[in-house]
């Protein structure tokens, strides 16, 4: 019979990069700061993240069946599934059979589908791996892409939305897919042009949620991953879905704060190490609004 855990644990299936503060460099540290056990699944390994020129990648698909196959051996549960980069089709077929095998009623399944941004898909990223993705996601509690991804999944060209309606219905047409909850990061606010958003639909309870915070000129790799890592780790410590979008998008916000300005180089990510402690105060802000 498999026991409970004494903390919580969750398997992230996400990349190893040398260089770089992404995918397991980031899930592991915010995690483990907020009282959470990480068993890495790695999907790959790279000399540096993607930004880097000329990088290095090692799949790992037939490393992960291996892991998987032993891990069906063992007494073990997962109180969450997170996922994050996968390195081709045939890795969400991998993860699949994780889900099939570990995803018990309590547990919680994360699914960010990393894509692409800024319009256009990442060069790892086939049509395949998209057509995969978008049937991954039907197996999700909590999916989180940015709008890029939100298009790839829902197979139609990129559009900027200059609405709070066609955000709403974006999201309402991607829940449909099967997701509980649709977090659609790094939105433009298009009423205060000063400030960034996070908009979420909670299909359950057919509520639309919105979290900003004040938009800085920079962009770094990794922060979707912060993100999501604080929001995984905010629900498994029981809180209610605005005030994990709140405190994941607050800490996500302090970390480019801190590296912004900086003589620094922006492939490195952002810094996280100087603000880890801040995930175990109180709750503080409460900026999230009904939409």
């Amino acid at each position: 019979m498999t026991s409970s855990n004494p903390i919580p644990r969750v398997v992230a299936v996400h990349d190893l990069s040398g260089l770089g503060r992404v995918a397991l460099m980031v899930v592991i540290p915010i995690l483990s700061s907020m009282g959470i056990q990480v068993t890495p699944l790695p999907t790959a390994v790279l000399s540096a993240n993607t930004n880097y020129k000329d990088f290095k990648m090692l799949d790992l698909s037939e490393q992960m069946k291996l892991f998987l196959e032993h891990w069906k051996t063992q007494d073990i549960y997962f109180d969450a599934i997170y996922t994050g980069f996968l390195g081709s089709s045939i890795q969400v077929d991998i993860v699949k059979d994780l889900i099939k095998n570990f995803c018990k009623k309590r547990t919680l399944t994360v699914i960010d589908p990393v894509l692409g941004d800024d319009g256009r898909a990442y060069t790892t990223v086939d049509n395949q791996l998209i057509k995969k993705m978008s049937e991954l996601i039907s197996y999700a509690d909590v999916i989180t892409p940015n709008l890029t991804e939100v298009f790839l999944l829902l197979n139609k060209p990129f559009k900027k939305c200059s609405s709070i309606d066609e955000l709403k219905d974006i999201a309402h047409q991607l829940a449909c897919k099967g997701p509980k909850t649709v977090i659609i990061t790094s939105v433009d606010d298009y009423q205060k042009k000063n400030l960034t958003s996070v908009i979420a639909y909670d299909r359950l309870n057919n509520k639309f949620w919105k979290v900003s915070c004040s938009y800085i000129p920079a962009t770094y790799p990794g922060t979707g991953d912060v993100f999501t890592s604080v929001l995984t780790g905010c629900l498994l410590q029981g809180d209610t879905l605005p005030i994990a979008l709140d405190r994941a998008v607050n800490f996500t916000s302090i970390a480019v704060r801190t590296t912004y300005g900086r003589n620094y180089d922006y492939k490195e990510g952002v810094i996280i190490e100087k603000i880890l402690d801040t995930l175990k105060s109180p709750v503080m802000v409460s900026s999230y609004e009904i939409i």
